[in-house]
């Protein structure tokens, strides 16, 4: 699947998102916090990037991969277009 905005990038976050955290995800906010307002775990970050990788090709960097990265659904959205390249989602 290609991604070609930050519109369906953000889609495929909360689509992949849902069956994680087994609710559905309501609308991503940037200023959004991860574990605390989603409630993502540990185990739902593995689960989170292996789906990623699947469905969007993305290019996990272990170097890249903080904590920082899972702050904010900005911090990880930023993540997610580093990941699948520069210039890849406009």
């Amino acid at each position: 699947m290609t991604v070609e905005n930050d519109e369906q990038l953000r889609t495929v976050l909360r689509d992949a998102l849902s069956p994680i955290l087994q609710r559905e995800v309501p609308d991503l906010e940037d200023d959004m916090r991860v574990f605390d307002q989603l409630g993502l775990d540990s185990t739902g970050v593995i689960d989170l990037l292996m789906t990623l990788e699947d469905t969007i090709g993305l290019q996990i960097d272990p170097d890249e991969l903080t904590p920082e990265v899972f702050e904010t659904v900005g911090s990880l959205l930023g993540y997610i277009r580093a990941g699948l390249g520069a210039g890849a989602v406009a």
